[in-house]
C-alpha cells in the first residue's frame, strides 16, 4: 500500500499560488519538504487539504484571507520621515525586521517613497487575498525523530509565509 500524507510523515511538494483572479502570483518548481501534522510553517488549511493524499496527487485548495495570510490591517502600516530611515532601506521592496516589547518580530516592507517620507507595511503581501494553491505531491516518507522535534524536514519548506495569527514571517 502506498504511503499517504499523515502525521509525522515528510511530504515533498511543489506548488503554484494563484490569486482570486486566477493569475499566478508565486510558483516553486523545486521540491520542498515539510513535516505533516506537527505544526510546521505550512498554512493549516493547506496542510489539512494535503492530509491523506499520495505521491502523484495534485491537490487544489482555495483559502480565504482569514485562513491564509490574514485580513489587511491598516495599523500595520506606518509612515516615517526619510531622514529617520537608514540608507539601505530607502528603496521599494526593502525589508526591515522590527521587534516589539514582548520579543515578537515582524517584517515590514517599504511600499512607497517620496521626497520626504517612507511608507512601511507589516501586512503580508497576500493579506486580504483569497488564494488558490495547486500542490503536487512528489515524495512521502517517515520523518526522523529530529525532524519531528524541530517541526522541519531536512529539506525545509522554503516559503516566505507570514503566520496570520502571530504575524511572524517564516
Amino acid at each position: 500500500m502506498a504511503d499517504t500524507i499523515s502525521k509525522n510523515k515528510v511530504a515533498t511538494i511543489t506548488y503554484v499560488i494563484s490569486g482570486e483572479d486566477g493569475n499566478m502570483i508565486e510558483q516553486n518548481d523545486v521540491p520542498v519538504g515539510y513535516v505533516h501534522g506537527v505544526g510546521s510553517d505550512l498554512l493549516p488549511a493547506l496542510e489539512n487539504a494535503l492530509d491523506g493524499h499520495k505521491v502523484g496527487d495534485v491537490v487544489e485548495v482555495t483559502i480565504p484571507p482569514e485562513d491564509a495570510f490574514g485580513e489587511y490591517d491598516p495599523e500595520l502600516t506606518f509612515t516615517d520621515s526619510i531622514d529617520n530611515v537608514p540608507e539601505e532601506f530607502r528603496h521599494i521592496g526593502a525589508q526591515a525586521e522590527f521587534q516589539n516589547d514582548e520579543g515578537e518580530t515582524r517584517t515590514f516592507i517599504v511600499t512607497k517613497i517620496d521626497d520626504q517620507e517612507v511608507v512601511l507595511d507589516g501586512n503580508h503581501p497576500y493579506a486580504d487575498e483569497t488564494i488558490k494553491f495547486s500542490v503536487t505531491v512528489h515524495e512521502i516518507r517517515d520523518a526522523s525523530e529530529q525532524e519531528i522535534a524541530s517541526r522541519t524536514s531536512d529539506q525545509a519548506l522554503d516559503v516566505d509565509v507570514m503566520d496570520a495569527d502571530s504575524g511572524t514571517t517564516h
